[in-house]
């Protein structure tokens, strides 16, 4: 079975960081990623030029069609732009660990969340 890994974070439009180059790691590793954009930047090698947030709303929906249909094996956090991003992803991720997709299959395992912030961003 292809490990499904749900993917957090902010897109990076010259495709060095993010949530691409997440998609690129899942992807060479063997798994399939799935994704949930928390914001989108405008960035290239000289650096950040601009960084816009999506609505909480939007970030909570992508999770939980994720969640609720297609599942996951792991979860990797990284870019939260803002508190009520922080708030909406904490709280999406608390609600669904009551359910039982929660363990990995077959095991009572829970499955792993890794949080990789982003505390300053550079050149892509």
């Amino acid at each position: 079975m292809t490990p499904r890994i749900l993917i957090i974070a902010g897109s990076d439009s010259g495709g060095g960081a993010g949530i691409q180059a997440d998609i690129k790691t899942v992807t060479m590793l063997g798994g399939h990623a799935m994704t949930a954009v928390t914001a989108i930047t405008a960035q290239n090698s000289l650096g950040v030029q601009l960084v816009a947030p999506v609505s909480g709303d939007i970030v909570a929906e992508q999770m939980a069609s994720v969640l609720e249909d297609i599942g996951v094996d792991a979860i990797k956090i990284g870019m939260l732009p803002n508190e009520e991003v922080v708030r909406i992803v904490a709280g999406v991720l608390l609600a669904w660990r009551g359910s039982a997709e929660r363990w990995l299959p077959g095991t009572r395992m829970p499955v792993p969340v890794v949080l990789d912030p982003v505390l300053v961003a550079t050149s892509g």
